[in-house]
């Protein structure tokens, strides 16, 4: 909507009152500002949280674009400020969507999560002493704040211990935001070709979901 009324005041300029306009954007930038500063934290993991605080951002933006075009038309007169600032306000608010989209549609098709790096839990997954070898490595989000993992661990000394298991789940959690993790441990010994149809995969191809 904001596109298509700004085509048209391209091609009939249309003034407007400069004063009452800056006034109640300027109380829309303190607002909003201050509403997206609250969202700011959460915002890194809670994809809900994220949507409130784009909206909030773009919201300020577009109560920012508001003041400068209305200041420099009260300025310079030139009215086709008005609908080329709408028009770049637009395209903000649009990059700020594609974002949230993307990261809805990765929820919803059980990718992994653009804050958790699956190649860097993999490098720590194989670098535990008792560990020689992983695979079937999957991670993805159960909710917009919760992500889960499942691993094959190739342990050929056994099951390393509850307490080992304890602080590698709290180690997952704490370095890479992995808040379930369910582990099966294999000596080496055999192959679950039943369960995952192959073994003894190098740390390079390890398979992330």
């Amino acid at each position: 909507v904001i596109v298509w009324e700004s085509i048209g005041r391209l091609t009939a300029p249309q003034p407007i009152a400069t004063g009452p306009v800056m006034a109640v954007a300027l109380v829309g930038i303190a607002i909003n500002g201050f509403t997206a500063w609250l969202f700011m934290r959460g915002s890194r993991t809670d994809l809900n949280v994220r949507g409130a605080y784009l909206h909030m951002v773009a919201d300020a933006a577009v109560s920012a674009g508001v003041v400068a075009s209305a200041a420099l038309m009260g300025v310079t007169s030139w009215l086709r400020l008005d609908p080329l600032t709408s028009l770049v306000i637009a395209a903000v608010i649009a990059w700020g969507s594609w974002s949230l989209l993307v990261d809805s549609l990765r929820l919803s098709l059980d990718a992994v999560p653009r804050h958790v790096d699956a190649g860097a839990v993999a490098r720590f997954l194989a670098s535990d002493p008792h560990v020689r070898d992983l695979h079937d490595l999957h991670i993805w989000a159960l909710s917009t704040e919760a992500v889960a993992l499942t691993v094959h661990l190739v342990c050929p000394d056994g099951h390393p211990g509850d307490a080992w298991l304890e602080r590698l789940c709290h180690e997952l959690h704490e370095r890479h935001d992995i808040d379930h993790a369910t582990i099966q441990i294999e000596t080496g010994d055999a192959c679950f070709i039943r369960c995952h149809g192959h073994c003894g995969i190098d740390l390079p191809e390890v398979a992330v979901r």
